[in-house]
């Protein structure tokens, strides 16, 4: 089992293709890659974090989630209304986590932080929200598609 991490897919967003500039001619284009993408990394065994921003429109989540390997937990975004919040599907919907992994600390929401709960302690902020355009700041990484060629990615990973 291995967990992965993600954000800001805006499954079904042709606004999104043209404000983050994505390589695709149309939201089913960008919908059948990000499938295809997160699939060729994720197993059905595994675990992902999805930071927010799922979808545009709300009915098509579940219908999404059912087409998307691995164990689903949601931290909700901007985009994410209620009923995006409870679709079937998700593991777990929540606004914040703080969970540990391989002995490190992971502050878990759709946006950044400038400070985080054990900052000064080593723990690492994972966030979307920003679409790959903020400055890097030590312990903290945007796990958004945008940034990670549209696929999931491991702690190890941003890590390097």
């Amino acid at each position: 089992m291995t967990v992965f991490f993600t954000a800001d897919t805006h499954f079904g967003d042709h606004r999104t293709i043209n404000v983050s500039r994505r390589p695709f001619g149309s939201a089913a284009a960008m919908d059948e890659a990000l499938v295809a993408r997160w699939n060729a990394v994720v197993g059905p065994c595994d675990i992902v974090w999805h930071l927010g921003d799922v979808a545009r429109r709300p009915a098509h989540v579940a219908s999404l989630l059912s087409q998307l390997n691995g164990t689903k937990h949601l931290l909700r975004g901007n985009n994410d209304p209620d009923e995006s919040a409870a679709a079937y599907g998700w593991a777990s919907v929540r606004e914040y986590a703080e969970i540990d992994l391989d002995g490190r600390m992971l502050v878990l929401c759709h946006y950044p932080f400038r400070s985080w709960n054990s900052q000064h302690r080593g723990a690492i902020n994972l966030h979307g929200h920003s679409h790959g355009r903020l400055k890097p700041v030590p312990r903290q990484f945007d796990v958004g598609v945008d940034v990670h060629d549209f696929a999931p990615v491991t702690l190890d990973a941003l890590l390097g």
